[in-house]
């Protein structure tokens, strides 16, 4: 962990934080796994961290299912940016401008900096103690109590930026910014509209400012740093305003009238492919009204104009399973591996579709096929797990949503599964052993989350 001497973690010890971190976020907090908005925030990320100060560091990019206007660091690469600040953002480069500045709190190891820890204390301790702050800021009535259980332990902990860290972050990330080909002064632009908008906002004023508080110093600081290259005017990116618009479209918590209206309102507003986003997002209503033949019509309509869309295929895609054409929205998905070959999110909507479509065999050869580096995914163990339990082998069935259920951080749940699976009666010696062991390794995460709260 950190310290006060400056000594750090070794990579392998970050990795696995990291990754125990995102299982108890993925526990706490609501993650799109919509293939579109991972394809469309990885890409971004990745471009940022190919022009950062340390560009050979993993990174993984996650959109959390928020209106809040937020963003954060975890340990590990891990980078969530909340729906709300996408939806908030007026330009792809405001909301890169803030990624960057995630990335360089990464890069300059400030998480590990900004909080001291327990010697003593075990990896899914210190994993969960990370999420909880985060949680804490994103959902109080979670985080709090989490953060209390803790504390009760005498075990302290916090990630509190100081000022230096986050002039530095601003610092670093206006240059990767410029790097990545986006406009430096999208920083302090968007930096001035939450300070102006906090002033409405009292005691409800967007996270971001409580976790990295704004300024007019450090306002000042950026713009006076970002106005040192030369203009360009950066052009939004389509994928950029169809994932604004399918994120708006996908909110519970905005009635479907109101969608109606808002992307009706703007249909024949401003440029082609403005005008463009906006019937991708009336389509999308459409679905949402089960109006199955009316967004088919304007997805098949955008899809001829811009065949290069991946969007539009999804959408069609979607439209033919909710119309049980299962074919067709395989022969999409295929389209769209082709495109993003090696994608994972394609890989299992397809593998979705084969299992809908009653062909459990086909399903696991292609299960096969996914990269080693996504078979840690929970979507990858319910997809095992579905396809086994089709085939009524109830043992593997059990086994695999143990995996699913550990991924996204229910560990007691994952113990229940694998105690299903250790009754089923045709139980071979091989099976046995991995049941027993993967059931002492999560009784043992168990344990240790309890001696912190002890």
């Amino acid at each position: 962990m950190g310290d006060s001497t400056g000594t750090l973690i070794s990579p392998a010890q970050e990795k696995a934080l990291g990754n125990s971190f995102f299982r108890s976020i993925r526990a706490q907090l609501k993650i799109s796994y919509d293939p579109d908005v991972q394809q469309y925030i990885q890409s971004i990320g990745q471009k940022l961290v190919a022009n950062s100060d340390n560009p050979t560091q993993d990174f993984y990019f996650f959109v959390v299912l928020s209106d809040d206007i937020n963003a954060f660091a975890g340990p590990g690469g891990y980078i969530g940016i909340n729906s709300g600040l996408i939806l908030n953002s007026d330009s792809e480069s405001e909301m890169a401008s803030v990624m960057a500045h995630e990335i360089a709190h990464v890069t300059q190891r400030h998480i590990y900096r900004s909080y001291e820890a327990s010697s003593r204390m075990s990896l899914p301790a210190a994993a969960a103690m990370l999420a909880a702050i985060v949680v804490a800021t994103q959902a109080p009535e979670l985080g709090i109590g989490a953060l209390s259980a803790i504390q009760a332990g005498s075990v302290q902990m916090q990630i509190d930026f100081t000022r230096d860290n986050e002039q530095e972050a601003d610092r670093i990330g206006i240059k990767t910014l410029e790097r990545s080909g986006f406009d430096p002064l999208s920083m302090p632009i968007f930096f001035e509209k939450l300070q102006l908008a906090s002033r409405y906002y009292g005691e409800g004023a967007p996270e971001f400012l409580r976790t990295h508080p704004v300024t007019s110093s450090r306002i000042s600081d950026t713009r006076g740093r970002a106005e040192q290259y030369p203009y360009r005017q950066v052009p939004d990116s389509q994928d950029y305003r169809l994932i604004k618009a399918k994120l708006r479209a996908g909110s519970d918590k905005t009635k479907l009238n109101d969608l109606f209206v808002y992307f009706k309102n703007k249909i024949d507003q401003g440029t082609p492919e403005q005008r463009a986003a906006m019937q991708y997002g009336l389509g999308l209503t459409f679905i949402k009204k089960q109006r199955f033949s009316e967004a088919k019509e304007i997805f098949q309509s955008l899809n001829h104009r811009y065949p290069q869309q991946r969007e539009y295929l999804t959408a069609l895609a979607q439209v033919a399973v909710n119309q049980r054409d299962f074919e067709t929205a395989k022969s999409y998905y295929l389209q769209l591996q082709q495109m993003y070959p090696g994608n994972p999110q394609y890989q299992f909507e397809y593998i979705s579709i084969l299992l809908k479509s009653s062909q459990p065999k086909l399903a696991l050869q292609y299960l096969r096929l996914i990269d080693y580096r996504y078979q840690q995914h929970p979507r990858y163990y319910l997809l095992l797990a579905r396809a086994y339990g089709n085939l009524d082998e109830d043992v593997n069935l059990h086994r695999y949503m143990a995996e699913y259920f550990y991924a996204l951080g229910q560990t007691n749940s994952a113990i229940m599964q694998i105690e299903l699976a250790q009754k089923d009666k045709g139980l071979n010696f091989y099976l046995s052993a991995i049941l027993d062991d993967r059931l002492n390794f999560f009784q043992a995460e168990i344990q240790a989350l309890k001696d912190l709260q002890m």
